[in-house]
């Protein structure tokens, strides 16, 4: 017999799924009611028979006029999913009496069903809030709700049928050859992103005898698709909040590896999506860091209904943008762009070269306008030095501005040879001249436009990983926002790997972007990785770290090993017995070999593919399958990402030396691992390993 607690959502799911059969079909509501209340207030308000009440005549009226813009852009209304309908159940006492109420994705409150919608903050407040037995006391719909959360369970529901159940009492799961049969294992601590259970360690007698990657405790299951899930019934209070932040403006959110950035800025958007239907749309656009990243996330927004928000990585997206501003340059990406190059032109001071150069000369606002401007900052040395100066007054930068401005003035004598019909010149661009190119626009023509001479406004505006974005980058998306655009900027100090992009400090970047005096918000609270693995990521840091304690962590898992090998082949045999092993222990597993070059990551999977492991995959181009299985990739590929397991490969003191760069990049690999991390050396290891017993 099942326990009492499986029994009740059992009957739960029954009794709604009976009553979801019994609803007629969803029709679009009528507007007529709320045309002809709109057509009362107004007489009343002008009439004046009623002055003494026109301010709560006319918040009647507004209110009325935002249900009907809500209606009409909403089209049909949305009926609830019969086949997964909520995704959690609440009950509550009040004035001694208990309902039981439910959160989906779409809200159906007759004929005895009750489900909210979860973007419906009023009362999924309680279930973000408030755990099971807790007394609550709050403000809803107007009025003051007391009392107690008597049950608040975590269910998953597939193709109507209930398939487990996450509650104080236990976690409950159905067996998948007896529907009847469920299992019960004690509860799990709720995590946001990852595994669905805490990875155990096997050890063996004798040097690297029956080591293991994993297993996982109480036969649970992993999740198959290992894209970033949509975890609305995962969110802790803190997260809430800022999901549910409507102010206009500015919310920041700053926060450790595997915290929850991304997944709270996504839902933010879904949030303030319900109110403002506006906000799905093109005018709504969600920046990330990395192509890669960008797979990562991108079906989130449709789980949560929202299907017309853009998910772009910033260099798609510039890119596309210079190319339908600049039509009349066809221009190719230039792929050995000098680190010299990359670091002026990302750099804070060559913004507000622009700056004065286009405020210097006059000039009609046209592209070919642009043009000039963009190549004639870039050649003008005397302003650049003494611009240099200004921003950073301690860099001796002459030598470096002047060798700077002579590879320009060389690469755009090519470029504009070829725009003028010359077919042996080069015609390309350094991947940083789009924005640059982008940001002229805007100082001499005015706002991007979307087609036409219709300007680009955004609505709501995300960037993830924003301490890897320069302040021109930036700038040039804030430079798209309309007066009552609301934005959001995730982002941590503690993964910031582009060393050229001028990002020092919080405070230092909101002055460069024109924002001073912004206030961050900070996730202390890692969920992807277990405690080892978090504690270790701390150390990596050094005195590079925000805090002297590690973020918070809410499981335990096993220790961080390292492995010192005296050649390669013998690393590569150790890894491939590891990974055999947990293919036949774990088939839906996915491992991240990470490497520290495009040439390591070559030898590894030439060697590993003779093993025959199965499905082994080299990434390239950022192109990640996000399935269970073995891919090797280079550490700077997997920003933002997550893996069941990671090895860190040739983790030695040639690769790493112990530079800022390097440690925030070993930072970032090791907290890619939900579960556990292993680290390999052939040859001196790196020095930041110094703490670390080899295994």
């Amino acid at each position: 017999m099942p326990d009492r607690v499986v029994t009740e959502e059992i009957n739960l799911l029954a009794k709604v799924a009976s009553l979801l059969s019994e609803l007629p079909e969803a029709k679009t509501a009528s507007e007529a009611p709320i045309v002809r209340e709109l057509e009362r207030l107004r007489e009343v308000i002008l009439s004046g028979d009623e002055a003494k009440d026109i301010s709560a005549l006319t918040e009647q009226y507004h209110h009325q006029a935002s249900v009907l813009n809500q209606l009409r852009s909403a089209g049909t209304s949305e009926g609830v999913d019969a086949a997964s309908p909520y995704f959690a159940h609440l009950r509550l006492k009040e004035n001694g009496k208990t309902r039981d109420l439910c959160l989906g994705r779409t809200t159906c409150i007759e004929r005895g069903i009750r489900i909210v919608d979860w973007r419906d903050a009023p009362i999924s407040k309680i279930f973000y809030s408030y755990r099971q037995g807790e007394q609550y006391d709050e403000e809803i719909a107007g009025r003051e709700r007391i009392g107690e959360v008597m049950a608040r369970r975590m269910v998953r529901i597939r193709n109507g049928l209930l398939e487990r159940v996450q509650s104080p009492e236990g976690d409950y799961s159905m067996d998948e050859k007896e529907s009847e049969r469920w299992h019960r294992t004690e509860p799990h601590t709720a995590r946001l992103q990852g595994g669905e259970g805490a990875a155990l360690r096997a050890f063996g007698e004798g040097e690297g005898a029956g080591r293991r990657l994993g297993t996982l405790e109480g036969g649970l299951e992993m999740r198959a698709d290992k894209r970033l899930p949509e975890i609305t019934g995962l969110i802790d209070p803190l997260q809430f909040e800022l999901i549910t932040e409507s102010r206009p403006g500015f919310l920041v959110i700053r926060g450790a590896a595997g915290s929850g950035k991304t997944t709270v800025a996504l839902h933010r958007v879904a949030y303030l999506a319900f109110d403002d239907p506006r906000i799905d749309g093109p005018e709504t656009l969600v920046v990330v860091f990395s192509p890669a990243l960008r797979n990562f996330v991108s079906h989130v927004l449709p789980s949560l209904g929202l299907s017309n928000v853009r998910i772009v990585s910033y260099r798609e997206w510039v890119s596309e943008e210079r190319r339908r501003h600049f039509r009349n340059v066809s221009a190719s990406v230039r792929n050995d762009t000098s680190a010299l190059a990359q670091r002026m032109k990302l750099h804070p001071f060559l913004s507000l070269s622009l700056e004065r150069y286009i405020e210097m000369h006059e000039g009609a606002p046209t592209a070919e306008r642009v043009l000039d401007d963009w190549a004639g900052v870039l050649c003008e040395e005397e302003l650049l030095v003494a611009t240099a100066k200004e921003v950073e007054p301690d860099w001796d930068c002459e030598a470096e501005i002047r060798k700077f401005v002579h590879e320009q003035r060389v690469q755009l004598e090519s470029f504009f040879a070829g725009l003028g019909g010359d077919e042996s010149a080069l015609v390309e661009l350094d991947p940083e001249d789009d924005a640059l190119l982008l940001r002229a626009w805007q100082l001499r023509v005015g706002a991007l436009r979307a087609g036409a001479k219709k300007p680009l406004r955004l609505r709501h505006l995300v960037i993830d990983e924003v301490q890897d974005f320069s302040a021109l980058e930036v700038q040039v998306l804030l430079g798209c926002m309309d007066d009552r655009a609301s934005i959001t900027l995730a982002g941590d100090t503690h993964q910031h790997v582009m060393k050229n992009s001028g990002f020092s400090s919080w405070t230092d970047f909101f002055h460069l972007i024109g924002i001073p005096g912004t206030e961050v918000d900070t996730l202390r609270v890692s969920y992807r990785s277990a405690r080892p693995i978090v504690e270790f990521a701390q150390d990596l840091l050094g005195d590079l770290a925000e805090s002297d304690e590690a973020p918070e962590a809410t499981r335990d898992g096993p220790p961080v090993e390292f492995f010192r090998f005296a050649d390669r082949g013998a690393c590569v045999a150790f890894v491939a017995d590891a990974l055999r092993q947990l293919a036949r222990d774990e088939p839906a597993a996915s491992v991240a070999l990470l490497t520290p070059s495009v040439a390591v990551s070559a030898a590894y999977h030439e060697t590993l593919e003779r093993c025959e492991l199965p499905r082994l995959r080299w990434v390239r181009d950022e192109k990640f399958s996000f399935a269970a299985g073995v891919e090797i990739a280079e550490i700077d590929q997997v920003k933002g990402l997550e893996f069941d397991y990671v090895i860190l490969l040739d983790v030695d003191s040639v690769h790493f030396p112990d530079l800022p760069e390097t440690r925030r990049l070993l930072h970032v690999g090791a907290t890619r691992a939900i579960h556990q991390l292993w680290l390999m050396s052939v040859g001196t290891p790196a020095p930041m390993l110094g703490g670390l017993d080899e295994s």
